[in-house]
Formats: structure tokens, C-alpha cells, sequence
């Protein structure tokens, strides 16, 4: 969670399933929103995930289609079945040990 001035502006959640490490609820203050704090947030659940996890599911939502892009470029991709139609997406990106 990121506050400012007591303010929750941003926030997500990661959770370990296996060896994924399910990166969702990455969510920005709708007046914060294009800033970088929705990057922030991301890199920050990829860092943070245990050393156990091999691959990153994001999961995140159609009408972002800016973010869809961006992800991408970052190295994400589309999983299997992972349009669902109804407005959610899951994309994936293997995890790179440095």
C-alpha cells in the first residue's frame, strides 16, 4: 500500500500459488493516475516476490489498454486462456534472478 498524507493512493497484492507469484489488485488514486505509481507498485511486487517463484501472473484489466501495451513491453504475455471476455486478462512473465 502507498499512502500520502494518511491518503491510501495505491496499493496491490501478491500471493504465491506453486511456483507463479499472482500479482493482482494494482490499483492508483484515479487523480494519480498516469504518474508512474501503477509502475511503482508493479516493480515492487516483482521484487518482493519469494525466491521460489519462477513466473509472474498479472492479473489486471481490458479497459487498461494503455497499461496492456506497456506491460507487454516489459515482458509480459498473454497466457493461455488468459482473456476471459469478460473484461480480465492475465498475462505472465518469467521471473529474472539477478
Amino acid at each position: 500500500m502507498v499512502r500520502s498524507g494518511g491518503r491510501l493512493v495505491g496499493s496491490v497484492r501478491g500471493r504465491l500459488a506453486g511456483q507463479e507469484w499472482e500479482v493482482s489488485r494494482l490499483l492508483v488514486a484515479p487523480d494519480l493516475v498516469d504518474r508512474g505509481l501503477d509502475r511503482l507498485l508493479l516493480e515492487h511486487a516483482q521484487r518482493v516476490a519469494p525466491p521460489e517463484a519462477r513466473v509472474v501472473r498479472l492479473v489486471t484489466d481490458r479497459s487498461v489498454l494503455g497499461d496492456l501495451r506497456r506491460y507487454r513491453k516489459d515482458g509480459f504475455r498473454l497466457a493461455e486462456g488468459g482473456d476471459d471476455r469478460g473484461g480480465r486478462v492475465v498475462l505472465t512473465r518469467v521471473i529474472s534472478r539477478r
